[in-house]
């Protein structure tokens, strides 16, 4: 269930929302909303996926020996070993 929220942005402001909204093929409720869970996300969670990027950098080939059957390559698109 969703519950709504009212808030006020000067006529500049809704125009560059709505511009936004546009290009991304959305709406503004869609990106305030996004950007309220970005407002809120845990602090912990920034630069995780680079830190997860660099680790598959430095260590991707050792991790594919080890796991074989995760590897990218054998998985479907549910993310399971296919």
């Amino acid at each position: 269930m969703s519950k709504p929220v009212t808030i006020r942005v000067d006529d500049r402001l809704h125009a560059l929302l709505k511009e936004r909204a546009e290009a991304e093929g959305t709406t503004v409720t869609a990106l305030i909303s996004r950007a309220a869970h970005d407002a809120v996300r845990d602090p912990r969670l920034e630069g995780a996926a680079e830190v997860f990027r660099d680790f598959l950098d430095t260590h991707g080939d050792a991790f594919d020996a080890a796991f074989p059957d995760d590897t990218p390559a054998r998985m479907d698109a549910a993310g399971r070993a296919a």
